[in-house]
């Protein structure tokens, strides 16, 4: 992984920034947020996707740089114009294990992606701060209902329900995947927002933590299969995210929702050096309203795309629309003006 006084030193040659990234996932709410804070934006877009993004007045960058695939980043180019890159899910599955070594400034700690990639690392994690997860599971272990994942940020493409090892066997094979205990619940995807500079928010050891919305991801044929059902039909269970849904949780959840965002956070900091700006922890509650964690995304998901302008939870810390989008290009601002920029980058 690249050094982070590398990026340190290409950072101190740059007199203002922008923020940039590619257009996908949650990119049109980025730009907006930056057009918001005063920031320009840069979009690495795919050739034949800039008309689209070029119909959003509010939500195209202010400057476009054509490629013909993803994996192509311009970082030269990018580093040229002063940008600061905000990863999302799209851009940490496009550029995968090369995006360790980008000699670009990123905003937050890059190696938070590489714990979040390896999924052996995210249990480490998650048991190093306390948090009760699904048990993963041997072939030879499974005797009921039990989920096999497959590695990457595809948005739940390719999982499986298997109940067996035989049925496992014959199913995966050799694959590389994870076998996932099956808890049966409702799945809530917080957002947190972790600063070292705000003020706002639940305080941490080592800043402060804001909770900006939380959703329910669709996820096809897992939500729409009692249809199915009832039409006669036995469809196989299936899990690509097709999109998202906004949720309110019960206030008496609120407390342990923020102190597992607390908890991951503050373990962060002990494991590989903290976690900055927005992330989530994928949950499933059970009817004895036990939280269960299974995965943290180590930056902004696309269900904060639901909250166009404020959720249910950011209209109590900041009296104006915040969006997690413009919370990114807030913070960039402030520490720039606080001279606390490289506190915030790697």
């Amino acid at each position: 992984m690249v050094e982070k006084k590398e990026i340190e030193e290409i950072l101190s040659n740059y007199k203002e920034f922008r923020i940039t990234t590619i257009c996908s996932h949650s990119s049109l709410q980025i730009f907006h947020g930056a057009r918001q804070e005063g920031i320009k934006t840069i979009g690495v877009v795919l050739r034949d996707r800039r008309k689209f993004y070029e119909s959003f007045p509010l939500g195209r960058p202010d400057e476009f740089i054509e490629v013909d695939n993803y994996k192509d980043l311009p970082v030269d180019e990018l580093v040229e114009k002063n940008a600061i890159v905000i990863p999302h899910g799209s851009f940490v599955e496009y550029t995968g294990k090369k995006f360790d070594d980008l000699l670009i400034p990123i905003y937050g700690n890059r190696r938070s992606i590489a714990w979040e990639r390896d999924r052996t690392k995210m249990f480490e994690w998650l048991d190093a701060a306390g948090i009760r997860r699904p048990k993963i599971l041997k072939p030879e272990e499974i005797d009921g209902p039990a989920l096999v994942k497959f590695p990457g940020a595809k948005g739940g493409y390719g999982y499986l329900i298997v109940n067996s090892q035989k049925e496992f066997e014959e199913k995966v094979g050799e694959r590389e995947c994870m076998i996932q205990e099956f808890i049966i619940g409702v799945r809530a995807y917080p957002h947190f927002f972790f600063s070292p500079i705000s003020k706002i928010g639940y305080e941490t050891k080592h800043g402060r933590l804001e909770l900006l919305g939380v959703d329910k991801r669709v996820e096809s044929s897992a939500d729409e299969i009692a249809r199915a059902v009832s039409a006669g039909l036995k469809p196989p269970l299936s899990f690509t995210v097709i999109g998202n849904e906004p949720m309110v949780l019960r206030e008496s959840l609120l407390y342990d929702y923020i102190e597992i965002g607390r908890r991951i956070s503050d373990t962060a900091y002990k494991l590989f050096g903290g976690m900055i700006g927005p992330f989530c922890v994928e949950t499933i509650i059970n009817e004895e309203l036990e939280i269960f964690a299974f995965e943290i995304s180590a930056r902004i998901v696309a269900g904060t795309n639901v909250y166009a302008l404020h959720s249910p939870y950011s209209k109590y810390y900041y009296n104006e629309p915040m969006t997690t989008g413009r919370r990114i290009a807030r913070e960039l601002k402030n520490a720039k003006k606080l001279k606390r920029l490289n506190e915030i980058i790697y």
